[in-house]
């Protein structure tokens, strides 16, 4: 009889064990929240445009998706709670050292930034140059409010806890995803003002796609991010001032002396073109250059076209001015914020520029 018991015990053991065993262990996801659309709410499910951008907290929106505890746990954090033009610098700095502090514990896989459209791709830039982790940062917003008949924030936000969890996303820098679609950080930029396939990846194409049999990689980003990038903010409360010149014809010039006189240490050219500006702009520079080099604006060359190159040319050479490459000048702008942390040699600059 002892026998049998002992028997019956070890089975009962023995299943019991192969039942957690066979229990999946989920990864841990943390979700910083910011607000934006995908956080929206408007007074009937057909606003689609008058809402309040980030009109549920952080923690609600993350439990509106409860079929985010197929794939992962989640950590809920809430940094902000407004439309992404109202976010700051300050916002960014501070979401920059929480997720580091986050993705260096161990238990977790991967982090989420849900965010507004708007300014979505800035702040993923800020993050691809400013995160310290090759595990994954993955920003995710929505066209359309959390309120809406049509909500396209709950699938957005389930493909971008997956693509956190993704062995092959890990080392890909920060990302952007919306409409089933993984942009790089670097690359993507809103091009719509309101249809849910609004961003797109500028010459070089998404670096995957959602689908739900997998996440599927097809590229990788090539220039420097994250890990290997040479930026920290772990000690800073703000970056120095850089400012934006849009290019057209005939320009108010007082805007190049306006700016000079506000101390904006950084002037990014949105030129027209390639990175062309007009002579009576490069004429209303000149008095810069007999400012001394420690307190005179760098200016940097990108472009209001939205794909190319902008490359160095001899005629802007006597300016010192630093060619933004395919960066369009909201990039341009971020890129020239931390590196003036680090140098104003032109050179430097020019070097930061092309590897970032």
């Amino acid at each position: 009889m002892t026998s049998l018991m002992q028997t019956v015990t070890f089975v009962a053991c023995f299943l019991s064990g192969a039942a957690i065993a066979a229990e999946p262990t989920l990864p841990t996801v943390k979700i910083f929240t910011t607000g934006g659309t995908i956080a929206g709410s408007g007074s009937s499910s057909t606003d689609l445009t008058n809402y309040k951008a980030g009109g549920i907290s952080g923690n609600d929106l993350v439990k509106s998706v409860p079929e985010l505890a197929r794939f992962a746990k989640t950590e809920v954090e809430q940094i902000a709670n407004a439309g992404s033009y109202d976010l700051t610098i300050a916002n960014w700095i501070s979401l920059a050292r929480k997720i580091n502090e986050a993705l260096a514990k161990p238990g977790i896989s991967g982090v989420v930034v849900t965010h507004g459209t708007n300014t979505i791709e800035e702040t993923a830039y800020f993050l691809n140059l400013t995160v310290k982790s090759d595990k994954p940062v993955v920003l995710v917003g929505a066209m359309r409010p959390a309120t809406a008949i049509s909500a396209d924030g709950p699938l957005n936000l389930i493909n971008a806890v997956r693509v956190a969890i993704a062995p092959d996303a890990r080392g890909k820098g920060a990302m952007v995803v919306l409409n089933d679609e993984i942009s790089s950080a670097r690359d993507v930029t809103k091009e719509h003002t309101s249809r849910v396939e609004a961003f797109r990846p500028t010459d070089f194409g998404y670096l995957g796609y959602i689908d739900e049999d997998k996440v599927a990689f097809y590229r990788a980003p090539v220039h420097r991010h994250t890990a290997k990038s040479e930026f920290d903010v772990s000690k800073l409360d703000t970056l120095p001032a850089v400012d934006i010149l849009y290019a057209y014809i005939q320009p108010t010039l007082g805007l190049v002396d306006a700016l000079v006189k506000a101390d904006s240490q950084g002037i990014v050219f949105a030129g027209t073109g390639a990175g062309d500006i007009s002579t009576a702009e490069r004429n209303a520079l000149a008095p810069t250059m007999k400012m001394k080099p420690e307190v005179r604006p760098i200016f940097v060359r990108s472009s209001r076209v939205g794909n190319g190159r902008v490359t160095a040319t001899k005629d802007y050479e006597p300016f010192g001015m630093i060619a933004a490459d395919t960066l369009n000048p909201q990039k341009a702008r971020i890129l020239l914020m931390l590196a003036l942390t680090k140098t104003r040699d032109p050179k430097e600059l020019q070097r930061i520029f092309s590897e970032y």
